[in-house]
């Protein structure tokens, strides 16, 4: 037998959010020797703040359709392979309530930290590694794998998975390196710009706005050639709804000065 070497694994994965959690106990799992790394304090900080601490954690009625790319096909072997009902089914053996808002959105009853426990603790059950405040300075390819410089030396991997994701929140930590990462073994990267992003309004029209706020009807959202629609939308602070911010999201560029979207027709029926 072959002594393997404390700072020698199988996988190792940047980033302790969501999907670096969710990929860890999974290799875990596959009998892989998983360590995750990332630079702050804390993991899933995202998930902590998603859906106003309660976490939409998934959509039953998530389809092909409802995701925007230039190639359409490019998650439908994902999500055959995983569906929204699979990670229901591990929420549900973990014991933790949740309720369905709009048809199909799926919430914690508690609290968001519900879900990050749930995927520690599958990591925890997987034999994966978590290590926190932990940069990587340098990342080298060799024969076997990959060598990560870290501030207590080097580690080793066979396998290395970027999942720092994008350039969302700094405040919270994101950063450009998966950008790098990505760059520097000769990927292309596409120009970056916001999306999922709130719309500014100008002082009178949150004026004539504001009586709406708490009202819940149905909205439909159409900028040039894309339709957003949400069948209960209810707005919040006046105009903070979830469709004006997938409005924001498709990928061609839109006519767009100074970033703002322009909003071509808005329909809501109470």
């Amino acid at each position: 037998m072959t002594a393997v070497s404390a700072s020698q694994y199988d996988v190792i994965i940047l980033g302790a959010g969501a999907a670096g959690l969710m990929c860890a106990a999974t290799a875990g799992y596959r009998g892989r020797r998983v360590l995750v790394l990332d630079h702050a304090n804390k993991p899933g900080k995202k998930i902590l703040m998603s859906g106003g601490g309660r976490c939409n954690f998934t959509n039953l009625n998530s389809t092909p359709a409802n995701f925007l790319s230039d190639n359409p096909h490019y998650c439908i072997s994902a999500l055959k392979r995983y569906t929204p009902q699979d990670f229901l089914e591990l929420v549900d053996r973990h014991g933790i309530e949740h309720e369905e808002k709009a048809p199909g959105q799926l919430f914690c009853k508690d609290s968001a930290k519900d879900i990050l426990n749930m995927l520690l603790t599958e990591c925890e059950w997987a034999g994966a590694e978590v290590r926190m405040k932990t940069a990587v300075d340098r990342i080298t390819e060799t024969d076997s794998g990959y060598r990560l410089r870290v501030g207590s030396g080097d580690l080793t991997c066979e396998s290395l998975v970027i999942a720092t994701g994008g350039l969302s929140i700094p405040t919270m930590g994101a950063t450009a390196f998966g950008y790098r990462v990505a760059e520097q073994f000769g990927l292309d990267i596409l120009p970056t710009r916001a999306g999922l992003v709130p719309f500014t309004l100008q002082p009178e029209l949150k004026d004539q706005l504001a009586p709406l706020s708490g009202v819940s009807c149905p909205v439909d959202v159409q900028c040039h050639d894309q339709h957003f629609r949400e069948p209960r939308a209810t707005a919040r602070q006046r105009l903070p709804w979830g469709v004006w911010i997938h409005a924001s999201s498709p990928p061609k560029p839109w006519r767009c000065w100074r970033s703002q979207t322009c909003i071509s027709s808005v329909r809501w029926w109470t």
